[in-house]
């Protein structure tokens, strides 16, 4: 959208909704959390998997203290595909601190430089460090670690593939919270002998910021209707003015932004037929839109970049 657009009568903070609303800790989780401390003796390294979408947000900071400890630590920032370029060495100087090993991936890139580098550095973390008890393994066991839905499974098929040409190992499914349990050693290279233990996602078990809760939600870490469309798709909206992205005015074809989600589902509902045959008052069928079809599309569209390329912790990286 090209022109310069008032946002002056836009909401400059979003107004919190029930915190409960954004907390999904199921008990398989729970149990996973226990599994992966108690295989912790016989992994020599860690793979930590975010969405490079979420970066700061997306992140469990358990992990840090739970399950990583003094093991090598490689974190993976999957999707790299759905963000601008201009921010991944942005991200990579905000979270230096915490991580020491950074590596960005597109697991649906075959030819991907990120899934390329994983096992060299992995290998040569491990060899420069204090196995313990597996001092005297000839083979390497890596644990994958990571919130719901960021591409741990994709990313274990993708090494998979490459290193052993094989099918794959882990199911891939869209709806978050498809691994359910630690699985057992997945062979993933042969030269060096690589094993692999896919484990399921971990949410923190209380996310006490509200947006960074939503945009889990968006980037689908969260099933969608434990939150709500309406309420995902009102924080996007609200996002996407604040950051005076206005790629969704052409998309949908709306006459301006708008920051009114009613307005805008409204609008989307109609301009793709998307509407409900009701009975009014009078036990007459009428026509209302549905709302709820309209967030699905609005989601939708934000998530396979339609909306643009979309960073959504860019705010906190000012």
């Amino acid at each position: 959208m090209s022109g310069k657009v008032s946002t002056e009568c836009f909401r400059s903070a979003f107004k919190a909704i029930d915190k409960d609303v954004v907390r999904w800790f199921p008990g398989h989780m729970g149990r996973g959390l226990k599994q992966m401390q108690h295989k912790l003796r016989s992994v020599d390294c860690v793979i930590e998997v975010h969405d490079a979408r979420i970066p700061m947000s997306g992140r469990n900071t358990d992990f840090k203290y739970t399950i990583s400890g003094v093991k090598p630590h490689i974190l993976v920032l999957n999707k790299v595909d759905l963000i601008e370029k201009k921010f991944v060495n942005q991200i990579k100087d905000l979270l230096r601190k915490d991580y020491e090993h950074i590596i960005f991936t597109n697991c649906n890139d075959r030819q991907c430089n990120g899934v390329k580098r994983i096992f060299p550095l992995a290998q040569e973390l491990i060899n420069n460090s204090n196995r313990y008890n597996r001092s005297h393994d000839e083979d390497y066991n890596i644990m994958i670690i990571g919130v719901p839905n960021v591409g741990k499974s994709s990313l274990v098929n993708a090494l998979r593939i490459r290193h052993l040409g094989k099918g794959k190992a882990s199911h891939v499914g869209a709806a978050p919270g498809i691994t359910r349990s630690v699985l057992n050693k997945i062979k993933m290279c042969e030269k060096p002998l690589f094993y692999m233990l896919d484990t399921p996602g971990i949410l923190t078990p209380k996310i006490t910021n509200v947006e960074a809760g939503l945009k889990l939600a968006l980037c689908a870490t969260i099933q969608d209707h434990l939150v709500g469309e309406k309420v995902m798709t009102d924080y996007l909206l609200f996002w996407l003015n604040q950051q005076k992205r206005f790629d969704y005015v052409n998309y949908f074809k709306l006459d301006k932004p708008s920051d009114n989600i009613l307005d805008v589902l409204t609008h989307v509902s109609k301009e793709n037929n998307k509407v409900l045959k009701i009975r009014n008052h009078l036990n007459e069928y009428v026509l209302r839109p549905d709302l709820d079809a309209a967030a699905k599309m609005m989601l939708k569209a934000f998530r396979e970049t339609s909306l643009g390329r979309i960073m959504l912790d860019e705010d906190l990286l000012r």
